[in-house]
């Protein structure tokens, strides 16, 4: 059953989801906004489908103990994954009773949000608190980059991993655009804050930026991009986000008097938190 959703808004866009009697939607803890009266709330530690994720409440898992040990472990290892990769340990799901029932999602951040239909044959990738909300067929998974990358590029080591069938919600900062790099010669190069989302197939990576001489450290040192861009190669959709994380802190820090980038761009800048 496709997941009747309306984004709405625009510098804060939210997400309203119409669920049918019987239908239910889960988001990230800290994502939901408010809901009709119909609509059960319950936080549990599972994901909606794995393992443990895949039962309902009182559902019963079968094969006696050894089945609640094999669902108490699935659990645990979903919720080890989540603690390692820094996101939200629990899910919220929502489900109407008695009727249709309303519930509305946001992002964290000023920006877009976008619906992506998982038809079965592709995941989806997306940047680590990119996730609102699904339906309860998508199964959220994580992904770890291979270490190179990850130790390279400071973005893109975790990724969050959406497969199965149904509606994913995800939300960025800034305004969305929409690329393929086969139109643009099979790769496309950008900073590595401005990776929202990517169809399975998309070869992501993250490379230094120039060679060690004076035009690569210049691009380093002045260019404000720091010393990696992510790489993106194959032939799929990919969603790019116009605002990162790390401008908006430097911005809201030098708005505070508090700004400590000076003149070096990126290498030298300090992140918040």
């Amino acid at each position: 059953m496709t997941l009747q959703q309306e984004i709405v808004g625009n510098a804060m866009q939210m997400a309203v989801v119409n669920l049918s009697p019987g239908q239910t939607v889960y988001c990230e803890a800290g994502k939901f906004l408010f809901k009709t009266t119909n609509v059960s709330m319950e936080t549990r530690l599972s994901g909606p489908s794995g393992g443990a994720g895949g039962q309902q409440p009182g559902a019963g898992g079968g094969g006696g103990m050894g089945g609640m040990l094999r669902q108490a472990m699935g659990t645990a290892m979903q919720v080890g994954q989540r603690a390692l990769a820094g996101e939200s340990l629990a899910f919220q799901y929502f489900t109407s009773t008695g009727g249709e029932g309303t519930v509305g999602f946001a992002g964290v951040l000023p920006g877009e949000m976008r619906a992506l239909e998982l038809d079965g044959t592709r995941a989806w990738f997306a940047e680590k608190d990119a996730f609102v909300a699904a339906e309860s067929s998508v199964e959220f998974g994580i992904a770890f980059q291979g270490g190179r990358t990850g130790r390279s590029g400071g973005e893109g080591f975790v990724l969050e991993k959406f497969t199965g069938r149904g509606t994913v919600i995800i939300a960025g900062a800034g305004n969305f655009i929409d690329l393929n790099p086969a139109d643009f010669g099979g790769r496309i190069e950008v900073d590595t804050g401005c990776v929202v989302a990517f169809e399975e197939g998309i070869q992501y990576g993250v490379q230094r930026v120039g060679g060690l001489n004076r035009q690569g450290v210049m691009n380093a040192v002045f260019g404000g991009e720091g010393l990696s861009l992510a790489t993106l190669e194959g032939n799929g959709r990919v969603i790019l986000q116009s605002l990162t994380i790390e401008s908006l802190a430097n911005a809201l820090k030098k708005a505070q008097g508090g700004d400590k980038q000076g003149p070096t761009g990126g290498l030298f800048s300090t992140h918040a938190g």
